[in-house]
């Protein structure tokens, strides 16, 4: 039940930014930037509250990402529930600049005949590692012609 009070108390932190539309949070930000708002004891993000109050409610297991990339903008204009995978993709963190890549380090493609999965999820390149392998095997020849020649 939204009572007409939060919502006063909540737009009291909203400072409207003519230029680019978003609702800038002047309230308590988390170490992340994103806004802190508190309803009856409890935190909530400032920009989820908004989603939830002036939309809909947000689906268990999904995320809100901000469209305009402002993380204390509270517009519920600039706000779209996506899955996490989806607003990591989104995103410039590094994570999201390695999921984007076609291409491994050297060239080759991240496709599905030459791309496999690490045990930790990550995308290694089929070619680049027959290569390192045939490198390392070379190197213990090397290695092992070396100690009988002594």
């Amino acid at each position: 039940e939204v009572k007409r009070q939060d919502i006063f108390r909540f737009l009291a932190f909203v400072s409207p930014e003519p230029m680019s539309g978003c609702w800038l949070w002047t309230g308590a930000l988390n170490p992340d930037g994103y806004g802190k708002f508190k309803v009856r004891g409890k935190r909530i993000g400032a920009h989820r509250w908004a989603h939830e109050r002036f939309r809909w409610p947000i689906p268990p297991g999904l995320e809100i990402d901000h469209l305009c990339r402002q993380r204390s903008c509270v517009n519920p204009d600039h706000l779209e529930v996506v899955t996490g995978r989806e607003n990591t993709l989104r995103g410039n963190a590094p994570a999201a600049q390695l999921a984007r890549r076609t291409h491994c380090m050297r060239g080759h493609p991240f496709d599905e005949a030459n791309t496999y999965r690490t045990r930790k999820g990550e995308r290694r390149c089929r070619i680049c590692n027959r290569e390192r392998l045939r490198a390392r095997r070379r190197t213990r020849k090397g290695d092992a012609a070396r100690k009988t020649a002594r």
